[in-house]
C-alpha cells in the first residue's frame, strides 16, 4: 500500500512538472518592473491601437495588461499610430500560443478625444512589427470572461497612474448614467463601426441606445477638464460601439463637465 502511495505522489509530481515545464516555454507578458512617466501632447483624433493580452482566468480572475501604439509607428502620418498595413500582421492567436496567457485581444484601431495624457509606461515592445508601451492593466472580476471585448455599459476598474486633460472651448463627449455621474469619453472606436470619427461623435447620441436611465450629451467645459487617478485606478465603461469613457466620481475629475 505505501508503495501505491509512492508511486502516486511520484507521478503527480512529475505531471506537475511537466504542466509547469509547458508554462514556462512560454514567454512571460512583458509587464514593467517599474514604468515612467510620459507625456503625449496634440493626441484629440489621432489614432491608435491596443494590444490586450489577459492572465488568469474567470475562476480566479482575470487581469488585463494592455500595450498602447501612441507616439509610435507614425513616421509617415502623425495622426496614425496604428497604420493598417501593420495592424492587420498582428496575429492575436499567434503572441496566445508565444506568450502565457489567457487570451490576446486586438483593440483598434481607437481614436483619442482627449488633448493630452500623463502616464507611467513601460519600455517599447514589439509585436509582429508593430511597436507599443503597456500602459497599465484592466481587472475584472471573479467570473467574468473576457474574449470579444467589454460588455457595454459594464463598468471596469482600470488600473493606472493618468492624468488626461481636456482643453477647454473644446466638445467634451459624455454619458451620463442613471445615478447622474458623467463618464467623459476618452477615445472612439472603429472596431463596430470602421466609418466612426470624430467628428461624429457630435451626433453619437442619435445612434446609441444606452443602457435604462443612461443618456448621451455633449458640453463644452469653459475651462481644462482633468479626469485623474486619485486612488491608482478609475472606472471605465464603453457603448455598443466600443467607445470608452471615463467616470468622473472618487475625485476623479477636478470638475463635473
Amino acid at each position: 500500500m505505501r508503495m501505491k502511495i509512492v508511486a502516486l505522489m511520484c507521478a503527480m509530481i512529475l505531471a506537475a512538472a511537466t504542466t509547469s515545464s509547458f508554462a514556462a516555454g512560454k514567454k512571460q507578458v512583458p509587464v514593467p518592473a517599474t514604468a515612467r512617466n510620459m507625456t503625449f501632447k496634440s493626441l484629440r483624433g489621432v489614432q491608435y491601437c491596443e494590444i490586450w493580452m489577459l492572465v488568469g482566468s474567470p475562476e480566479t480572475g482575470i487581469t488585463g495588461h494592455y500595450f498602447n501604439t501612441s507616439n509610435l509607428n507614425d513616421g509617415t502620418n502623425k495622426m496614425d499610430t496604428c497604420p493598417q498595413a501593420m495592424w492587420s500582421k498582428v496575429d492575436a492567436k499567434a503572441l496566445h500560443d508565444d506568450y502565457d496567457t489567457y487570451t490576446v485581444f486586438k483593440n483598434g484601431p481607437r481614436g483619442w478625444t482627449m488633448d493630452s495624457v500623463t502616464i507611467p509606461v513601460g519600455p517599447v515592445d514589439t509585436f509582429d512589427g508593430l511597436k507599443a508601451r503597456w500602459w497599465g492593466k484592466g481587472v475584472l472580476p471573479k467570473g467574468a470572461d473576457f474574449k470579444k471585448g467589454l460588455e457595454p455599459y459594464k463598468p471596469l476598474k482600470s488600473h493606472r497612474k493618468s492624468v488626461f486633460t481636456f482643453k477647454k472651448g473644446e466638445p467634451v463627449f459624455i454619458i451620463e448614467d442613471a445615478q447622474g455621474t458623467p463618464w467623459v469619453m476618452q477615445a472612439f472606436s472603429k472596431i463596430v463601426d470602421p466609418a466612426m470619427s470624430y467628428n461624429a461623435l457630435k451626433t453619437l447620441g442619435d445612434r446609441i441606445k444606452p443602457a435604462s436611465g443612461w443618456k448621451y450629451r455633449v458640453a463644452i467645459p469653459e475651462k481644462d477638464l482633468v479626469v485623474s487617478t486619485p486612488k491608482g485606478y478609475n472606472w471605465i465603461v464603453q457603448d455598443e460601439f466600443g467607445n470608452t469613457y471615463d467616470a468622473c466620481k472618487e475625485g476623479a475629475c477636478n470638475f463635473q463637465p
